[in-house]
């Protein structure tokens, strides 16, 4: 008689079998093997998104695609119009009086014409001041696994589509944000940080004159530094198979600036470590040059995600409607608020003595986001985290769906899937979780850069 019979599997663990299931001990070349191993099946999965000539390639949208989501005309409407305007494109059948599908190149092209033609009712294009620049997104929190790279992609995608000309930039040392926008890499001096080497050289350079001018000796400026301030942010940007989507990638090595910035902080605590990234970004046009940058960051806070963090206008930090997510999310703004009143303060007592402007970091908005949403599991916690966060959690909770899941499977995000591998219902479905967020986002956008405008308006007027 099998006295095992309805035990746990925990219980009657032979220790012959167990040694034999164990294998021998791991070294240091054994996780070189298990990371080789991880590598090549990487690549196998990343050939998934792929064409045959190893670049990756944005799928075509169909007319009612475009007319549902991206240009807001009726289809029939649009027929005329392209009918009418032959120079336009005109898109391309799979099957003799089949649907016509367009690039996202030519849906852009298409918008334009409406925007210029079409009824000065309609937003064909997305709202953007003149004369201000980009607005800089950080998606944030130290917790992994929250959803923060896919929310930064699928925002910068729901962007793109929506007509804005975006940057993505990654400091994760992960690499996924570069991964989904097939990113090539090849070292950490084609990611951010030859732009906080330069900004270091730079400020070593000021304070190198100042020793001079006291008759001191200036400190060396290594080739690290010296290579640093030949770049620029042009040298590190590279385009994506998005028309309008650039990017700036991350690999394992860019994790070293982890250790290099403290030792550069300590040997010149002048040197203000946070201002790197917005400082070369904005000194490099890269500002003017684009509509929304968003930032990727670490789960850590760290020194990249501090710079991710000080350069943002706005900041999303994405969290699960669970205890521990919503405990880790409120633990992360107890060290958000740690770390920089820190920076503040020690930065404001040299300040008041010299009688210069106090530093006071400031956002334009900061919003928690529900993320992986069950509502038939999750509604009565994340409505006791809305109690509790009020304004700042932002009431629309991205669902998680089966279309999300798949996109996720396959390398790639929700909008670059093509419909027809479902149906239309399930695609409307898939994808309006995700609308919902990017419209509760272009919110934000709209409403800082409006008080920009009449911010100016109102100091442009107090001037006069």
């Amino acid at each position: 008689m099998d006295t095992t019979a309805g035990l746990p599997p925990y219980f009657n663990i032979d220790p012959d079998a167990a040694l034999a299931s164990l294998g021998g001990p791991t070294t240091t070349e054994g996780f070189e093997a298990i990371a080789n191993a991880c590598a090549r099946g990487r690549d196998d999965l990343a050939t998934r998104g792929l064409e045959q000539d190893g670049g990756r390639k944005l799928r075509l949208f169909s007319t009612w695609e475009i007319t549902r989501y991206l240009i807001p005309v009726a289809q029939g409407h649009f027929r005329r119009v392209l009918k009418q305007n032959p120079d336009l494109p005109q898109g391309r059948s799979e099957t003799a009086g089949g649907a016509k599908w367009f690039s996202l190149d030519e849906v852009l092209r298409l918008r334009a014409h409406f925007a210029a033609e079409g009824s000065k009712a309609k937003d064909y294009r997305p709202y953007r001041p003149e004369g201000q620049p980009a607005k800089m997104v950080a998606v944030a929190n130290f917790k992994g696994g929250v959803g923060k790279t896919s929310t930064a992609a699928h925002l910068a995608m729901s962007a793109a589509l929506d007509g804005y000309k975006v940057l993505v930039i990654d400091l994760d040392s992960q690499g996924s944000m570069t991964s989904i926008f097939g990113g090539k890499v090849a070292d950490e001096w084609q990611t951010v940080f030859p732009l906080i080497a330069r900004h270091y050289a730079q400020n070593l350079r000021v304070e190198n004159q100042r020793r001079l001018d006291r008759g001191e000796a200036p400190h060396p400026l290594d080739e690290t530094l010296s290579e640093a301030l030949e770049m620029t942010a042009t040298d590190l940007i590279q385009p994506t198979h998005w028309p309008n989507i650039d990017l700036i990638g991350a690999q394992l090595n860019l994790y070293w600036a982890e250790f290099q910035v403290p030792v550069w902080r300590m040997a010149s605590r002048g040197w203000k470590l946070w201002d790197a990234l917005t400082e070369t970004l904005a000194a490099d046009g890269v500002l003017d040059q684009y509509d929304v940058v968003f930032i990727d960051t670490p789960p850590a806070l760290g020194y990249l995600t501090i710079n991710g963090l000080s350069a943002a206008d706005i900041l999303l930090v994405p969290l699960g409607a669970s205890f521990l997510e919503f405990d880790s999310t409120g633990r992360f703004f107890d060290m958000l608020h740690t770390t920089f009143k820190s920076i503040e303060d020690g930065e404001n007592i040299a300040a008041r003595a010299l009688g210069r402007p106090e530093l006071n970091f400031e956002w334009d908005a900061v919003r928690a986001v529900v993320t992986r949403y069950d509502g038939g599991q999750q509604a009565e916690l994340a409505a006791l985290m809305q109690a509790y966060l009020g304004p700042t959690l932002s009431p629309h909770r991205q669902g998680f769906t089966a279309l999300i899941g798949q996109a996720g499977e396959q390398v790639r995000g929700i909008y670059e899937a093509d419909y027809r591998d479902f149906n239309r219902e399930t695609y409307a479905r898939g994808r309006e979780t995700f609308d919902a967020t990017y419209a509760a986002f272009k919110t934000l956008l709209i409403g800082a850069w409006h008080r920009d405008v009449q911010d100016a308006a109102a100091a442009a007027d107090a001037a006069q």
